[in-house]
C-alpha cells in the first residue's frame, strides 16, 4: 500500500505562518461539463499564490482536505481536486469506496480539464484570487502534476511528490520524461530515494531531460525516504517530509523566506 489510510500532513516548519480565512467543500465544471467535488482553503496572506492539489488514486481522501488547509495556514490558497466525477459523481463516499475501478476509466485529458478548472477557481474571487497558481500532486497525481506543465492554463510551476517520471510499458506516450521537452514552466520534483517503484537512474533521467529542454528544475531524493513517504505518518519521516515541505513553500511564495 502507498499510504497510511489514517495519516494526516506534516505541519510546515515555518516560522509564525498566516491565517486560515475559510475552507469549504465546492462542486466545479470543467469545460467538457464535468462536474468533480473539491475542498477548498483560502489564507488570509495579502497576494498569496494558489496550489492546485492533485490527491494520489484515492481522490478527494481526507488527507488532502487537511493539507489545503495546511497550505493555507503557510501563505497560500489552496484547492484539492477529484478525479471519478464523470464515474462517481458528486456524492459522498464511504471508506469502502473502491476507488481503483475508477482510476482505470481516467484518462489525461480528462484529469488536465479538471485541473484547469481548479486553476480558474483559484484565480477566482472565490478561490482566493491568486496570480501565481502552482499544481503540487502525490504519486498518480503526482505525475499528472509534472505535465500539467504542458498545458497552456499560465501555470507558475507544477511540483510532483514520487510522480512515476519513467514509461509504464512501451506504448506509454504520457511518460514525463517523455514530455519534459515541451513543459513550460518550473518543476519541483520530490523523490524517496528507497522507492521500488521508481528507480534513482529513472529520477536522474528526468532531470537530464528537463535540463536538455532548458526547463528550470529542482529534483529531489531523499535517500532514505520510501515511496509515499509524505503522506504516512508524520513521524516516520519527518526530517524529509519536513525538507520537503520548506522546498514547495520556497517554489511556491519565491522570496517569502519559508
Amino acid at each position: 500500500m502507498c499510504y497510511e489510510s489514517t495519516a494526516r500532513p506534516p505541519l510546515p516548519p515555518i516560522a509564525g505562518g498566516s491565517g486560515l480565512a475559510g475552507s469549504e467543500e465546492i462542486v466545479l465544471e470543467a469545460a467538457d461539463g464535468n462536474r468533480f467535488r473539491a475542498f477548498s482553503s483560502r489564507t488570509d496572506e495579502p497576494g498569496a499564490p494558489g496550489v492546485a492539489i492533485l490527491p494520489d488514486a484515492r481522490g478527494l481522501h481526507p488527507f488532502y482536505r487537511d493539507l489545503t488547509v495546511r497550505f493555507a495556514e503557510a501563505g497560500a490558497h489552496a484547492s484539492a481536486m477529484d478525479y471519478f466525477g464523470r464515474t462517481a459523481g458528486t456524492g459522498p463516499r464511504d471508506a469502502d469506496f473502491q476507488f481503483r475501478p475508477h482510476v482505470m476509466k481516467t484518462t489525461p485529458d480528462q484529469v488536465a480539464r479538471d485541473v484547469a478548472a481548479t486553476v480558474a477557481h483559484l484565480r477566482s474571487r472565490a478561490g482566493g484570487g491568486a496570480r501565481a497558481v502552482y499544481t503540487v500532486g502525490f504519486c498518480f497525481g503526482g505525475r499528472h502534476s509534472f505535465n500539467q506543465a504542458v498545458q497552456d492554463i499560465g501555470l507558475a510551476g507544477v511540483i510532483g511528490f514520487y510522480g512515476l517520471p519513467q514509461q509504464r510499458e512501451p506504448d506509454d506516450e504520457y511518460a514525463p520524461i517523455l514530455l519534459a521537452a515541451s513543459y513550460r514552466c518550473p518543476v519541483l520534483g520530490l523523490f524517496g530515494g528507497a522507492d521500488s517503484a521508481i528507480p534513482t537512474e529513472q529520477v536522474d533521467r528526468f532531470r537530464q531531460a528537463l535540463d536538455a529542454a532548458g526547463v528550470s528544475n529542482q529534483i529531489i531524493s531523499y535517500p532514505d525516504a520510501p515511496h509515499s513517504f509524505f503522506d504516512r505518518s508524520a513521524a516516520q519521516h519527518r526530517e524529509a517530509s519536513d525538507d520537503a515541505w520548506r522546498r514547495v513553500l520556497a517554489f511556491v511564495r519565491p522570496g517569502s523566506g519559508a
